[in-house]
């Protein structure tokens, strides 16, 4: 009996049916993607900040943004 598992490589998200609604489309909004450096002591004093939060970095940087006024 042979049960050799076959292997591929590539995203798994690939394989996925990408087939878009008119409706799925209508609900995601356009994103801006940030990037930007932190010395590694301010780095760590905001993933100890989040920890303790129960949140992750990403979470408070937006909720801190959300409260910034208009």
């Amino acid at each position: 009996m042979n049960t050799k598992a076959t292997l591929s490589a590539g995203r798994p998200s690939a394989r996925t049916s990408k087939s878009a609604t008119l409706a799925s489309l209508a609900d995601q909004k356009v994103k801006a993607r940030m990037n930007f450096e932190l010395t590694p002591e301010l780095h760590t004093k905001l993933k100890v900040y989040a920890a303790k939060q129960g949140k992750s970095v990403k979470d408070v940087l937006i909720e801190y943004i959300e409260q910034l006024p208009d």
